[in-house]
């Protein structure tokens, strides 16, 4: 399954491999890899296959889940398609408490105890994602873990979810999809290890 999906998120190019000519993130790092998984969403067929593996990896890693919630604004499609697939109750978690209304962090019923898998994308360094499982886990609930479609590896982001003693994990890796692209000749391996050391200096 992590090939499959692998080879559909390089397909509709949600991770865009471009050593030759890096992407310029928001920091100034010159990166040779682009992740927008937002762009599943559009792609039908490849979608069935992410949401189809998601399930299925909440199935076997947190078989016990009670209610699948989704990180805002990327994990929430996928959470409420994950939810349905597995007859579940579904919500999200907000970057911060709404202003006005009820002032709500976390969207959706939540019962105290509750156990609970939180969707997200992509994991990088895991920040943005542990304070989703943080405002669960003040709200009562018991995160079981994360599920993500896709992770870069980063040490940092294994230490993160380390400390705050959350088990993470992806449909999907860097590595994995590294050996599909090499495969199918999209990279060099020379280009392969050259992403990999930009992965491995963040």
């Amino acid at each position: 399954m992590d090939k499959k999906a692998a080879e559909c998120l390089l397909k509709i190019k949600a991770v865009y491999l471009r050593p030759e000519q890096p992407f310029t993130w928001a920091s100034g790092i010159k990166s040779p890899i682009y992740c927008d998984n937002r762009i599943v969403l559009s792609y039908p067929a490849e979608r069935g296959v992410i949401e189809d593996g998601l399930a299925a990896l909440v199935r076997k890693e947190f078989g016990d889940a009670q209610a699948v919630f989704g990180t805002a604004t990327a994990g929430i499609a996928h959470a409420a398609m994950v939810a349905e697939r597995l007859n579940l109750p579904t919500g999200y978690v907000r970057g911060e408490n709404k202003s006005h209304g009820r002032q709500n962090r976390i969207e959706g019923r939540l019962d105290v105890g509750e156990k609970v898998v939180l969707i997200e994308d992509l994991i990088s360094t895991g920040g943005s994602c542990l304070e989703a499982v943080e405002a669960l886990r003040e709200a009562g609930a018991e995160v079981l873990g994360v599920v993500s479609i896709f992770t870069y590896n980063i040490q940092r982001g294994f230490d993160n979810f380390k400390s705050h003693d959350c088990v993470y994990k992806s449909l999907c890796d860097l590595e994995t999809l590294l050996d599909v692209a090499v495969k199918t000749g999209y990279i060099t391996v020379a280009q392969k290890s050259e992403v990999l050391s930009f992965r491995n200096s963040l």
